[in-house]
């Protein structure tokens, strides 16, 4: 394990420098240009759309609709990275990785608008239902099928095996801090679990997942607000702190720049997944009049995962008394932080939030997993293997040292980020087209519809539309 370790680590080293960084931080800046700021200038549109979605109809009533998807993407964004990554990132790089988490979200808000539109206009049939992401756009949109291959091979293994095994992992630490649980029969239990669900298709991974996520969302709001209002005289001193530790001198010279930098976008990155080419998978499947519609929504869930999630924990631990000395990191650190603020009970409520949050993300990164498999085969038998392994690998990530799978998720996130937004690079022209075509609508007072012969100039293969 300690071998592997470091040769994971060695290759995210290099995968992780600075360049890497550059060209997501360029990307999200050119999004947000040729898009003319539509993170920030639709923000209304994107909430009405969530508030307001389309009904279904006798026509669309075997298809997943644009709030289901979100709520599956969102369930896939809302997991360790909000409890763990936000306690590791703090620990590693300081209360400056706030601010730069923030910076992560509203640029990468941006990058889930344009990947997931491209993901709807590019998705393909599967039965009665759709089928897509960054495989599908990269090889019916840009013709690059060398790195639809290489993008759906990588996320189908990474998927079932790098990011499931951090979300085990955390489950299991949170778990045992709080309930002295042993790893290796709560790893069995999350597997059993896993197989029982995964087995129903995506309508169970579905109907879990709008139980779970929208409830212990709106609780661990709560607290964390109870917390910032429990310490509202320290919450100036905290943000000065923030601003402080990420643009100061001091940290500049020290090196501590980079690692409040580093730590902030690998971490937000993690968290929201903006770029990574996850939520355009299930964004795909749903079924939307025009292909920005499910863009903005995606758009939005990175702003609640990030900007409000990630937020609450960041507050929790930098208000509470818990030192950043690297004594605790991860989840523990988390817990630890909540139970100065509410007692014994912070760390009970963390580890029931983690075993909700990381098992509803362990079921979306299957799936996710799953249609990048689709991509090569439908073969039952393949698929029957897949799951099986899937699950496994849930049972092996709940005994594995913390820092190994932390360091396998960085190098797959890594990867898939680099593929995805190189392909998106080349396929911004498409997006735009549909954006001054939905807006145009928008200004006539329509609901806007969409259909491949209305752009006649939109690049590639549309099958859908």
């Amino acid at each position: 394990m300690e071998i592997l370790n470091d040769i994971v680590t060695v290759a995210n080293d290099i995968l992780w420098s600075y360049l890497l960084m550059a060209l997501l931080l360029a990307c999200a800046l050119l999004f947000t240009i040729k898009s003319r700021f539509v993170q920030f200038r639709l923000i209304g549109e994107m909430f009405r759309l969530i508030v307001k979605p389309a009904k279904p109809t006798k026509k669309t009533g075997k298809h997943v609709s644009s709030l289901q998807a979100f709520i599956v993407s969102l369930a896939g964004r809302v997991g360790t990275g909000n409890l763990a990554g936000v306690a590791t990132a703090l620990a590693i790089g300081g209360a400056g990785s706030v601010f730069w988490m923030w910076v992560t979200a509203l640029l990468g808000s941006a990058i889930s608008f344009f990947e997931c539109t491209l993901a709807q206009l590019y998705k393909t049939r599967n039965g009665e239902g759709f089928i897509g992401g960054p495989a599908y756009y990269m090889q019916y949109g840009s013709h690059q099928k060398k790195l639809a291959v290489f993008f759906a091979l990588l996320s189908a293994v990474c998927f079932g095996v790098a990011y499931n095994s951090v979300h085990s992992n955390t489950i299991c630490a949170a778990c045992q801090e709080s309930f002295h649980l042993s790893p290796f029969y709560l790893g069995i239990f999350l597997s059993v679990g896993t197989l029982c669900i995964i087995f129903g298709g995506l309508h169970r991974i579905i109907k879990v997942s709008s139980v779970i996520v929208p409830i212990m969302a709106s609780i661990y709001i709560f607290i964390a607000l109870a917390v910032v209002l429990m310490n509202l005289n320290l919450i100036p001193a905290i943000l000065k702190q923030i601003m402080e530790q990420a643009f100061s001198i001091h940290a500049v010279v020290g090196g501590g720049l980079g690692a409040a930098m580093t730590q902030g976008i690998r971490r937000g990155l993690y968290s929201n997944e903006a770029g990574m080419g996850t939520s355009p998978n299930v964004a795909a499947t749903a079924h939307v009049s025009h292909p920005v519609k499910q863009g903005l929504i995606q758009a939005f869930g990175v702003f609640v995962d990030t900007l409000i999630i990630c937020s609450c924990t960041a507050f929790i631990i930098l208000l509470s008394p818990v030192a950043l000395d690297g004594d605790a990191n991860g989840i523990q650190l988390t817990q630890r932080a909540l139970s100065e603020q509410i007692g014994s009970y912070g760390s009970l409520f963390i580890a029931c939030t983690v075993l909700m949050f990381a098992f509803s993300t362990i079921l979306s990164n299957y799936y996710y997993g799953e249609t990048n498999l689709r991509f090569f085969t439908s073969n039952a038998k393949v698929l029957f293997v897949y799951r099986i392994l899937a699950c496994c690998v849930v049972f092996f990530g709940s005994i594995a040292s913390l820092e190994l799978t932390w360091n396998l998720a960085d190098l797959a996130m890594g990867l898939m980020t680099l593929c995805n937004v190189v392909s998106m690079a080349l396929l911004v022209k498409p997006v735009v087209l549909l954006l001054k075509h939905y807006e145009k609508q928008r200004e006539e007072k329509k609901d806007p519809q969409f259909q491949k012969g209305d752009i006649p100039e939109l690049p590639g293969e549309i099958t859908c539309w």
